[in-house]
């Protein structure tokens, strides 16, 4: 589980993304991409991403070995995930999940950033809030039309780049997180081999 550019892997909703997501039986390896662990703001460039992805599939892998393995991050550790799936076959991997893809910047929309998603030939599964500044579902829902094998997508109605959720829902972050694990348990159900176990999925 690759972290967004502004925080690394121990920021609360990486924290928190975590827990629930083991209250689901789904276990989480996060890693640092170089240029957080060295303390700096602007992200590597982006082959030195892609190999810090590679890097950390290979590592999950050999951690734990019996696991099931599934891919992704929050905002651009997922895209970095999706774009070197799209280079090169990450071995292993079942499929990816994002935690709100960053498909154009804000106030900028676009879907260019999300044209190598064709070549990614894993299942896919978006998690995406409505009032997401990044990522304009009317953009996002065609561009996921055409590629295969069919993405899922999972809105949080009302939730921004981070899932959060105005107080008038009466709904507290946790209890977002908490559902978002829920589904992305019953979407690894489905996409993983009959015999393997929910607890045996990994990202």
């Amino acid at each position: 589980m690759a972290h967004g550019a502004g925080a690394g892997m121990r920021q609360a909703f990486m924290e928190s993304m975590a827990s629930a997501l083991a209250a689901e039986g789904i276990a989480s390896f996060r890693y640092q991409f170089p240029y957080m662990e060295a303390g700096k703001r602007a992200p590597n460039p982006r082959p030195i991403l892609v190999k810090t992805v590679r890097s950390a599939v290979k590592a999950a892998a050999e951690a734990a070995p019996d696991l099931r393995l599934i891919a992704g991050g929050k905002s651009m550790g997922g895209r970095m995930t999706s774009l070197a799936a799209s280079e090169e076959p990450l071995s292993g991997v079942a499929g990816l999940v994002f935690l709100g893809f960053p498909l154009h910047a804000a106030g900028r929309p676009s879907s260019d950033r999300g044209d190598h998603l064709e070549d990614v030939g894993l299942p896919m599964m978006f998690v995406q809030g409505t009032r997401d500044q990044l990522a304009d579902l009317s953009l996002l829902e065609p561009l996921l039309v055409g590629i295969r094998p069919s993405p899922v997508l999972h809105v949080v109605k009302d939730g921004d780049h981070s899932f959060r959720v105005p107080k008038r829902t009466g709904l507290k972050d946790k209890d977002v997180l908490h559902s978002v694990a829920a589904a992305i348990g019953m979407w690894a159900e489905e996409i993983l081999p009959k015999g393997s176990p929910l607890n045996g999925s990994r990202w």
